[in-house]
């Protein structure tokens, strides 16, 4: 190249026009998103401007709206690595609502029936959440290498059973379902985690306050990020990734590998679960994933994949559902908290997918250039 080149996303421009370019396609792209919001909400008979400022107030204004905000990112962050983790291996596992919601369940269960000291519980349900997940998520994984069921297909397949499963527990006394109190309905939903058995907070509302959990998550996608980049089985798994016929003869076991990663991506999201029921929900119920799964898939896919992206990515996500569960208590309807996410997030999306539609046809271009000048 003649002149000094950076990269972003992936895509490589050249420094001293393509950043400005780019800079100002996201610039673009973001105040489209804005525009069409505004014009959505105002249709809607609400005021804009009061719904963005309804949306700051509940994610950022005030250490109590700071702290929801991170709490909220902590299990996205969690899904998003366990995705991540699992695309390297050239794999695609969807069904993470399934498996938060598994995980979710194995570890009231073990909270509910597993005696003990408090924080020796805790850490075992956090555990069998975990492993909750894992085993959810590898079912996935065995069918995939066992008899060639594809895994996209299996695991959003297996999200709907999941939700039966938590379903049944929660309405059976036998199982999950709260204790019976004379004179009171029992509806389906688990007793509530004793004070011993939940994540403790730092700091104290209304002031800055976050659960332990955000700890967890960062320490894992640490760890997650430094084995993926430095350590052996990240390159046995990037290689899987990028060609499975050269990853076999260079003696990487495709199977066992392969299906360890959706098993760790499965157990990423079981143990989010876990953290959302020892660190704020303090029981399970019906809709206890609040489409967690879905976005934490969400955050890996605008992050490309990138365990350092993620972090920021789960923070605006943790803003927008900690903005958006502030705005619908003002009366807005929450659909309208969706509908914004969904453009906001294309906006992130669209200018990253506009360089690689270019570039892919400007190879096309020379292509057809060359083969013309034969």
């Amino acid at each position: 190249m003649t002149q000094a080149t950076a990269s972003f996303a992936g895509v490589r421009f050249p420094r001293s026009s393509g950043w400005g370019a780019t800079l100002g396609l996201y610039a673009a792209s973001l105040g489209g998103a804005l525009l069409l919001v505004a014009v959505l909400v105002t249709v809607s008979g609400y005021s804009a401007w009061d719904t963005l400022l309804a949306l700051y107030q509940g994610s950022l204004q005030g250490g109590a709206s700071i702290g929801l905000t991170i709490d909220e990112a902590a299990p996205l962050l969690l899904v998003a690595m366990g995705s991540i983790i699992c695309t390297q291996a050239g794999i695609f596992n969807i069904g993470q609502e399934g498996q938060l919601v598994i995980g979710a369940m194995t570890g009231a269960a073990i909270a509910m029936y597993c005696p003990g000291p408090g924080p020796l519980v805790l850490v075992a349900a956090l555990c069998g959440a975990a492993a909750g997940g894992a085993a959810w998520a590898g079912i996935a994984g065995l069918l995939y290498y066992w008899r060639r069921v594809d895994v996209v297909i299996c695991s959003l397949l297996l999200v709907f059973v999941a939700m039966q499963v938590v379903s049944f527990a929660v309405s059976r006394p036998y199982l999950l379902q709260e204790t019976a109190v004379s004179g009171q309905t029992l509806i389906p939903e688990s007793d509530l985690l004793p004070s011993s058995e939940r994540l403790p907070r730092l700091g104290s509302y209304p002031d800055l306050n976050v659960g332990t959990g955000v700890f967890v998550a960062l320490a894992l996608t640490l760890l997650a990020a430094l084995a993926l980049r430095y350590g052996r089985w990240g390159f046995r798994l990037r290689m899987l990734g990028h060609n499975p016929t050269a990853a076999r003869r260079a003696g990487v076991r495709a199977a066992l590998l392969g299906t360890g990663a959706v098993v760790l991506s499965g157990a990423f999201a079981g143990l989010a679960g876990g953290v959302m029921l020892t660190g704020s929900s303090y029981r399970i119920q019906d809709g206890f994933a609040d489409n967690v799964g879905w976005e934490g898939l969400l955050v890996a896919l605008m992050a490309r994949n990138r365990p350092a992206f993620a972090v920021p990515v789960a923070l605006f996500f943790g803003g927008l559902r900690a903005g958006g569960g502030f705005l619908a208590s003002t009366g807005v309807p929450r659909y309208l908290v969706s509908m914004m996410t969904a453009l906001l997030v294309l906006a992130a999306v669209f200018p990253v997918a506009f360089q690689e539609a270019r570039r892919f046809q400007r190879g096309r271009a020379a292509a057809r250039a060359a083969a013309a000048g034969r």
